[in-house]
């Protein structure tokens, strides 16, 4: 049996997915942020015959994310509403489970990505910061999505001043950056999905003529620093090398694979 869920749900929710907390980030974060009233948001629960919850499905504006405890559960209701949403969607979750929703979209761009998380602030392997890391303010949302848009790796990403604003207001996410004397912004790595427990790392860049300087590594370190004196886990993936080696020398350790099934924008 499917349903929509509604804020009656709340407990059963969240103890079903913090069984998964990492993996489950995204959909943990948007329902503490925006429960289940809000107009941008549904959240669907799929159940047993004895009313054991088994899976749960989230539209998070044009982005949908399944979950199963078990990959082998028919997702034959999820894959109907996804495909009852005639806008355009991206759909992304455990490799192991949108493996099974791949065929439906068969016109759909595949991306594999590498699932990474940090646990503890022992474990972080941050040098001494030389420049001044600062964070960013409502006011910055602009600044943020102008460096975002430069570059190449963010071109098929929507950027939107708005977006990222609503984001730092509900404190769902952070962006700490870096700039250089000109007071431009060259830097950056931010978190969004955050919750009590966990954030997902996001959005980290640098302007093309200030790579190779370090000063990505001194954002994410300021920034996993703050996260991990809260208590709180820490979650990324990336798909590009270079970018890994930083995570992973940062402390960062490979957990699962993530995939996302995008469809090309039509203008």
């Amino acid at each position: 049996m499917i349903r929509k869920l509604h804020e009656k749900d709340r407990i059963t929710v969240l103890e079903f997915l913090n069984e998964d907390p990492s993996i489950n980030i995204f959909i943990i974060g948007d329902i503490e942020t925006y429960g289940f009233n809000n107009e941008m948001q549904e959240l669907w629960g799929q159940f047993s015959d004895d009313g054991q919850m088994e899976g749960v499905l989230l539209r998070y504006r044009e982005s949908f994310i399944p979950y199963y405890n078990n990959p082998n559960i028919d997702n034959t209701d999820f894959v109907n509403i996804m495909l009852n949403y005639k806008e355009y969607k991206v759909i992304s979750g455990k490799s192991s489970i949108i493996s099974k929703f791949q065929s439906m979209f068969p016109d759909y761009k595949i991306s594999k990505t590498y699932f990474c998380e940090l646990n503890n602030i022992d474990e972080l392997n941050a040098d001494p910061l030389k420049n001044i890391v600062k964070i960013a303010k409502e006011s910055d949302a602009k600044r943020i999505c102008d460096l975002l848009n430069t570059i190449d790796e963010f071109n098929s990403i929507i950027n939107d001043p708005e977006r990222v604003k609503t984001k730092l207001i509900n404190k769902a996410g952070r962006s700490y950056y870096i700039e250089n004397d000109k007071g431009e912004m060259v830097s950056i790595a931010q978190t969004t999905a955050e919750n009590t427990s966990s954030a997902m790392i996001v959005g980290v860049a640098t302007l093309k003529e200030y790579r190779k300087h370090g000063y990505v590594s001194e954002c994410m370190a300021k920034l996993c620093t703050d996260i991990l004196k809260e208590g709180k886990t820490i979650c990324l993936f990336y798909d590009n090398p270079k970018a890994g080696k930083i995570y992973h020398r940062l402390g960062f350790k490979t957990i699962d694979n993530w995939t996302m099934l995008k469809k090309s924008r039509v203008n």
